[in-house]
């Protein structure tokens, strides 16, 4: 999709971390933005900013768990600005926990968020841009939906999750000769707030624990990594460029071309894998 300006982008988990970013990028490439997160502050305030910084923006509470709401969003999109081009399937959250230790609302909680809500996403939005014949997806996997890594194991299965869904996606598209495109985004640590998603939680899915404004220590740890890894606005240039140029794996961390190239080396050689994902400090890269 060579040409930006003008067109109309929808961007869940809108109102921070990479999702902000985009949405500030592809505003800057002269598109009519339409910003959507649970969290109805926060999403006020980065649509005010945007609004004083002279982009177009209409903002929309959405959970993107909930199928009626992504529909709803759609709908929003479709009264503000009449189509939609760019649909990024950002919002996601994250949790630690082993596969047997990982609860089964640790689960319900990740899957829904960070793989039912592109599911939704891609859903509800293709007929329009089918129809079209004119748009992109970005879906926000992570390098944890290429290299598994321990005490992950709910976050893993939900990102590989979105690497196939969009690689099926894509092929599905391109069956359909159609010229609208799909790509997935695979980062490292980027600086978001990921690291507090429990603030999102529902309490129907916290185990029974009560809701906590303090970070659990698994929190605070991922916040120290992620408040030194890669700032946001450096992933949303490759994603504007990815758009343009209708590339299928977006990549921007140079540091998970090792672990990615040593997973295929050891599938094609049947040999088992060693610690996939090296230091926090080289994933930072």
């Amino acid at each position: 999709m060579q040409e930006l300006n003008g067109k109309v982008a929808v961007v869940t988990g809108g109102a921070s971390g990479i999702g902000r970013a985009m949405a500030d990028r592809l505003a800057q490439a002269g598109m009519r933005i339409v910003l959507a997160d649970i969290e109805a502050g926060p999403l006020e305030a980065a649509a005010k900013e945007m609004r004083e910084a002279g982009a177009d923006v209409v903002e929309a509470r959405t959970d993107v768990t909930d199928f009626a709401q992504v529909e709803a969003l759609l709908a929003t999109t479709l009264d503000a600005f009449g189509a939609a081009h760019v649909v990024c399937n950002n919002a996601g959250v994250a949790t630690a926990g082993t596969t047997w230790g990982a609860s089964l609302a640790d689960w319900e909680f990740t899957l829904g968020a960070n793989l039912w809500g592109v599911i939704y996403g891609v859903k509800v939005f293709t007929p329009t841009l089918l129809e079209q014949n004119e748009g992109h997806f970005v879906n926000t996997a992570s390098m944890a939906g290429l290299v598994s890594a321990g005490n992950m194991a709910a976050y893993n299965v939900s990102k590989y999750g979105v690497v196939a869904l969009t690689e099926a996606l894509f092929q599905d598209l391109r069956n359909e000769d159609s010229e609208v495109g799909a790509s997935v985004l695979c980062p490292a640590f980027v600086q978001s707030q990921i690291w507090n998603s429990s603030r999102n939680r529902p309490n129907a899915l916290r185990d029974g624990a009560k809701e906590n404004d303090e970070p659990s220590a698994g929190e605070s740890m991922l916040r120290t990594v992620i408040e030194n890894a890669m700032p946001a606005h450096s992933v949303a240039d490759a994603v504007h460029d990815a758009i343009r140029t209708q590339q299928l794996y977006i990549l921007t961390h140079e540091s998970s071309f090792g672990p990615i190239e040593a997973r295929m080396r050891n599938i094609l050689d049947g040999t088992n894998p060693g610690p996939p994902l090296g230091s926090p400090e080289t994933l930072q890269k």
